[in-house]
Parts: structure tokens; C-alpha cells; sequence
């Protein structure tokens, strides 16, 4: 990747934190998704396909849902941190710390928030759990996307970067 600014640029830092730690947000992903779900649409606990399922999955390879994670780190990088400016923390803190906190929370309360749509969990439910070997998760990655440019009122082009949108 060519980086075009100061090596010490706080974007650059915030990106590296995000990548160390997606796998770990990713899990807790979805995990969360998997209980709300649990909780919402069976909520007497009856043990039927679909919940056992839900239950016994227990995948740690997320590659389908990498796509979606780096989208919200971007949205997080442009909501919290859009100025690329060197950034000085006066509590004598590391950057790098400081990042490894903020963001994982941020990412927590964005999916408990995200897991108020049902479309939203659905999604998540097929990219993992409900991943058949030849599916094409095209449509859910689109959803995904769709999810994002309504919740934030952004939209992610690949020419332009982040842009906020008006959604109706």
C-alpha cells in the first residue's frame, strides 16, 4: 500500500489497531448476532433445526464478512478521525493503546445497534452460519452495504472514498 502522508499519521495507526484486532470483533460479531437472534426469534428456547444450527456453529474463519469489517473501520476512521493530522495525547498514552480502546468499543455499540434490524442479523446469519460451500455471497455482501449506507447516510465509492449521502 503507498502511504502518502507521515508514518506516524494517526489514520495509519488507527488502521493498523483495526486489522490487529478484527478477528477478535469479528468473533464477538458473531457471537452477538447469534444470541440476539436466539433471544428475538426463539425466545421460549424450542430447540428446532435452525436453533441447533445457530448453536453448534462454531467457524472462526470470517472471510466473508472482511469486506464488511473494513468498511466500518473506514466509516470509523471517517466519522471519528477524518483529519489526517499528527495527533499528540497528552495523558502519555501510546496511540496505538489509545485506539485498541476506542474502536473495539465503538464496533460493540455499533452492532448492538445493527442488531436492531432484522435484516441485519439475517445477513450475518447467511454469511456465517448458514454459509452452503456454493454460495455466492454477493447479495448478502450487498445488503451489507446497503445496511451501512442507510445507517450512516454515507456511501462507500471506490473512486470518490466516503461521501455522505442523504437516504430517504
Amino acid at each position: 500500500m503507498l502511504r502518502k502522508f507521515f508514518p506516524l499519521d494517526k489514520n495509519y495507526v488507527l488502521e493498523e489497531a483495526q486489522l490487529s484486532l478484527q478477528n477478535s470483533l469479528l468473533q464477538y460479531l458473531v457471537d452477538y448476532v447469534k444470541v440476539e437472534y436466539l433471544l428475538r426469534f426463539n425466545a421460549l428456547g424450542l430447540m428446532d433445526e435452525t436453533a441447533e444450527k445457530i448453536q453448534q456453529h462454531s467457524g472462526s474463519d470470517y472471510m466473508q464478512l472482511q469486506e464488511f469489517y473494513m468498511n466500518l473501520a473506514g466509516v470509523y476512521r471517517f466519522k471519528h478521525y477524518s483529519d489526517n493530522q499528527l495527533e499528540f495525547i497528552f495523558d502519555g498514552r501510546d496511540p496505538m493503546e489509545k485506539y485498541m480502546e476506542e474502536w473495539p468499543a465503538t464496533f460493540r455499540q455499533w452492532v448492538k445497534e445493527f442488531c436492531r434490524h432484522e435484516q441485519f442479523i439475517r445477513a450475518i446469519l447467511e454469511l456465517t452460519v448458514f454459509y452452503p460451500e456454493d454460495y455466492t455471497p454477493q447479495m448478502a455482501g450487498l445488503r451489507l452495504s446497503t445496511f451501512i449506507t442507510k445507517f450512516f447516510e454515507l456511501k462507500i465509492d471506490s473512486q470518490k472514498g466516503i461521501v455522505k449521502v442523504k437516504v430517504a
